[in-house]
């Protein structure tokens, strides 16, 4: 029976047999242009190119952390001031140095020299150690380092050991309370963290680590925004290397398996290589930089345009086979599989527009990138699909003869496709039924999902920064900073009684905050004269400020002496759990606010920020999902003028959201932002084999025709080469698997995970769906004229 439905016995789909009206309102016609002149179009392609290449020089590397929070909100605009007043936490290394011996003798004497050598290396500024700590000072003299030149033998060491341990200024702040781990702040220049020379330096640094504590038996990590920074920055430059060639490598090796002559793996395979290529340096003259979500637009590309390179390879194939030359092929081919092509990249283009409604800055920028590569990508292959063709393949009858009875493995997927399209039209109402109920309890399952972000999961998970941010979460009540601006009133100076009265109050605030740690402010200073130096007089404290490094002054003192920070830190969790901290601690602040009316008191910080805004920027980007399901469906239903086509394309779109929405819900797992954005796009790019398949029933739905025999049909026509492009779609993106970065990680696999939902949607839930809506539109019009 199967046999029957073979292209060349039921429909070579010649020009006249289109129908009159085009569903992408003849923009496929932008295919024929470039055929016309096969010659010319790849001169202007090569000069194309060329400008390419130059333009993927331009893109630069956006590894900020704050990146996915900036916006024109008012929070973010303040944590932006914050950080130019007071640029610490931007340039700080964090050194964690570990090990139970981590106080004996001989370790700390080379823990000594390690920091002293630290300070020589090009680009820092200074630090911040235990060796920084002071002694109790003599009246009207400044106070001596707590460690001497030369340490103290013997029992007179083991009483030194614990006077450090139980020194006010470094205990639970710079050495943990067991004496076992120590934190070093080494301040990096802003230009430096800034440029290339960050390499240099941390790499000068990782030098250091392995001569000065090599065989101390210490375990040295480095952490910190800088760090952090470099670590997204290499991990980026390695991961976008990685997904061009195992990408491309996949397409090209499926490609050529089943078409088995390489004139069709070009045609199918080189123009969504040359659309990542135009793509790109499209990005890099529009001054686009590449970013943690960026960096997948090499494997998006691939994804968006070789469906339909394959199904537009496809199409010609068959035509090729059942007699036509190649330029009135690949004509048809562009003529009849063209629409939807068009079609399928519009939809694509909605998945990004929707990207529009989040308030991140980073975010609606990846909408933009990938609205702008869906449209080269779509002219891309629509041209050079067919100028490839012709200009490649070589001798079609004789490989028309050659095929005509020798064809196992596509034979083989439109036998399995015909198999699963019998069973699917024979109950299609008990099948749309169980479709509705199953994806309606998969979307119950889906809308308990909840919102979580961690810091963590931005940062590269297999290098040292998290491992060295764990252990201060561990020891010292975490690595991510927590920060209280104080700005004074006009009328108020920094020493008079009022701010510094009010400095004391939050300080005192933040101390008590539940779950907020390692507290620092001007307050620590004149807490500590106050207790070893028997003096609290604004004099003193003046003198003593006057002395500190300029570095370290600024971390808690504009330069315009009009504002303070008192500066926390909290561990790295889920933002669901930092939230209540940050409200709990804003809250407890109302109380010095009404106190001291006048000065400006907020609580700010990445930490608070990303608490405060993630999970409502990514409950409102779930929610542009749910409209851009409806948008899609009626951008679909206009496109074809059919109500039927709008319905039939709902549950199929819906079935892979859901599913996977199921799937990160069995895993314990919550919406990031990186699997909203993931399902997002891959809602509008799953609809493509939904698309190509409506299409085809549009054409094999005529009168006379059954509607059980016109989804056979399709289903055996365009079948093969959906599965096929998922399994390379699917390929393309799963490769982000060896990335580092845990949110490419999950966007590649969740993304994969979605195409392939939406192949096993569209074989087993459009198919029944669409049969029944065409047969209750056939009862209710009374009529055999086609629903589609």
């Amino acid at each position: 029976m199967l046999e029957k439905h073979s292209e060349s016995e039921v429909h070579v789909d010649k020009v006249e047999q289109r129908p009159a009206s085009s569903i992408a309102f003849g923009l496929e016609r932008l295919g024929l242009i470039a055929i016309r002149a096969p010659i010319v179009s790849c001169i202007v392609l090569l000069a194309l190119i060329v400008g390419a290449v130059f333009g993927i020089q331009r893109i630069k590397i956006d590894d900020s952390l704050s990146q996915l929070f900036r916006s024109d909100t008012r929070e973010f605009k303040q944590y932006e001031e914050v950080t130019k007043k007071f640029p610490a936490e931007e340039f700080d290394v964090l050194v964690v140095v570990e090990g139970k011996n981590l106080l004996a003798r001989n370790n700390l004497e080379k823990l000594r020299d390690f920091i002293t050598d630290m300070q020589l290396v090009e680009g820092t500024r200074g630090l911040v150690s235990l060796f920084s700590a002071r002694q109790a000072p003599a009246p009207g003299k400044l106070p001596a380092a707590l460690f001497p030149p030369e340490l103290p033998e013997g029992a007179a060491y083991d009483k030194f050991i614990e006077t450090v341990k139980n020194n006010e200024i470094i205990r639970g702040k710079l050495l943990s309370e067991d004496g076992t781990l120590a934190l070093i702040v080494l301040s990096l220049d802003p230009e430096v963290v800034a440029s290339s020379k960050l390499t240099k330096t941390v790499g000068d640094i990782r030098t250091l680590m392995k001569e000065d504590l090599s065989d101390t038996g210490l375990n040295v990590q480095l952490s910190g925004v800088p760090v952090m920074q470099l670590e997204i920055r290499n991990a980026v430059e390695r991961d976008g290397l990685t997904y061009n060639i195992l990408g491309i490598l996949a397409g090209c090796v499926i490609a050529i398996i089943f078409f088995r002559k390489i004139s069709f793996m070009i045609a199918a395979a080189f123009p969504p290589m040359i659309a990542i290529l135009l793509a790109l340096g499209a990005l890099g003259w529009a001054n686009f930089n590449l970013n943690m979500f960026l960096n997948v637009m090499t494997p998006l590309i691939m994804v968006i345009s070789f469906s339909d390179s394959m199904q537009l390879t496809f199409a010609a194939r068959d035509r090729l086979i059942a007699g036509q030359d190649k330029f009135t092929a690949f004509k048809n081919a562009v003529l009849v599989v063209g629409p939807a092509c068009v079609l399928t990249h519009g939809t694509a283009g909605i998945s990004f527009i929707a990207l529009q409604f989040s308030n991140s800055d980073l975010i609606r920028k990846f909408g933009e990138a990938g609205l702008a590569a869906t449209i080269i990508a779509l002219v891309a292959v629509l041209s050079l699909v067919p100028v490839f063709g012709v200009l490649f393949v070589r001798n079609e009858k004789i490989f028309a003869v050659k095929f005509q009875g020798a064809d196992a493995g596509v034979q083989a997927l439109r036998n399995f496709c015909y198999w699963i399209a019998v069973r699917m039209v024979g109950r299609p109402g008990l099948f749309s039924l169980i479709a509705v109920l199953f994806v309606g309890g998969l979307g119950v399952i889906y809308a308990n999902l909840e919102p979580r972000y961690r810091l963590a999961d931005q940062v590269p998970d297999k290098r040292q920064a998290v491992a060295a941010s764990d252990r201060l979460d561990a020891k010292l009540t975490g690595a991510n900073p927590v920060n209280v601006l104080i700005a004074f009133p006009k009328d108020e100076s920094l020493y008079s009684p009022e701010t510094l009265q009010t400095i004391a109050d939050v300080h005192a605030t933040v101390e008590k905050a539940a779950g907020v740690g390692n507290v620092w402010s001007l307050e620590t200073l004149r807490r500590w004269l106050a207790e070893k130096a028997g003096s609290a007089d604004v004099a003193t404290l003046k003198e003593y400020v006057s002395v500190i490094p300029e570095h370290l002054v600024r971390r808690f003192i504009d330069a315009e002496q009009d504002a303070v920070v008192v500066a926390g830190r909290v561990p790295d969790k889920d933002s669901s759990q930092l939230l209540p901290i940050v409200d709990k601690l804003d809250t407890e602040l109302d109380t010095v606010r009404k106190k001291h009316p006048g000065y400006e008191i907020a609580v700010t910080g990445l930490a608070a920020i990303a608490a405060r805004n993630s999970a409502s920027m990514i409950e409102k980007l779930n929610r542009g999902l749910t409209v851009e399901f409806a948008l899609v469906a009626i951008f679909i239903g206009l496109a074809f003028r059919s109500w039927v086509v709008m319905l039939a394309c709902i549950l199929p779109g819906i079935f892979p959201v859901v599913m996977s929405g199921t799937v990160l819900w069995a895993m314990g797992e919550g919406l990031q932002f990186a699997s909203v954005v993931a399902l997002t796009v891959s809602f509008g790019l799953g609809l493509s084999a939904t698309i190509h398949f409506l299409n085809r029933l549009r054409l094999e739905s005529k009168p006379g025709v059954g509607s059980a025999l016109a989804v056979e049909r399709a289903t055996v026509l365009v079948g093969p080469a959906l599965i096929l492009t998922t399994v390379v779609l699917a390929c393309g993106l799963v490769v982000t698997v060896f990335s580092d970065l845990p949110s490419l990680r999950l966007f590649g696999w969740l993304s994969a995970f979605s195409m392939v939902m939406a192949l096993v949607a569209d074989l087993f839930i459009l198919r029944p769906t669409a049969m029944w809506l065409i047969n209750l539109h056939g009862k209710l019009q009374g009529t055999d004229k086609p629903a589609i």
